[in-house]
């Protein structure tokens, strides 16, 4: 092996380390944007409103399935160990076992949803739906561990816990398709993908 080819080994290697580094602060990133989303919150019993899923949406959009899941991971593992991340500064693994649970869980799954199908199409509509779809996935989520912990029949638990939402999710879901379309459309590369 000569000197050159040295060289160009520790270069490639560099930028592996370096987009490594890179991936790990976006997917921190929107782990922490996640935790300030959430202290956004307009309290309401059992589940209040809060900005998590704008984020957990974002996460998903410009991370891509992996990362966008993985940041959410790291969410909830900050949370589960003792970080007041969740609405309300709220923390620990009781937090994910109670009637509010079964949202949190679904977010690495709602991001990596979201992720895979915004990378299918590039249209603002497009971008849109797969950010219900994700949504989706929480409240179905929500909603069963909802019915299950608080002990509720289905309609009770689904008026509660995902309809009465719909209003304030269509506001989150037009407001992160735009805002993730319009950043892609000028800076196509930013945040590089993992």
């Amino acid at each position: 092996m000569n000197a050159s080819s040295r060289v160009s080994d520790v270069h490639v290697l560099e930028g592996a380390r370096g987009s490594v580094v890179a991936q790990t602060a976006w997917i921190v990133l929107f782990g922490g944007l996640t935790a300030l989303g959430a202290q956004v919150e307009i309290a309401r019993y059992p589940v209040p409103y809060t900005l998590q899923t704008l984020f957990v949406l974002l996460s998903g959009a410009f991370l891509g399935a992996r990362n966008g899941a993985l940041s959410q991971i790291a969410y909830l593992l900050a949370g589960a160990v003792g970080a007041p991340v969740f609405s309300s500064a709220g923390f620990g693994i009781a937090r994910l076992f109670g009637p509010t649970g079964g949202y949190l869980l679904a977010f690495p799954l709602a991001a990596a949803v979201v992720g895979y199908l915004v990378r299918q199409r590039r249209t603002l509509l497009w971008t849109g739906l797969s950010m219900a779809a994700g949504l989706l996935v929480v409240f179905i989520s929500g909603t069963v561990q909802l019915k299950a912990v608080l002990v509720l029949d289905w309609a009770a638990a689904f008026s509660g816990g995902f309809l009465i939402f719909s209003w304030w999710d269509i506001v989150k879901v037009s407001a992160a398709a735009m805002i993730y379309h319009e950043i892609a459309r000028r800076w196509p590369s930013v945040p590089a993908e993992g």
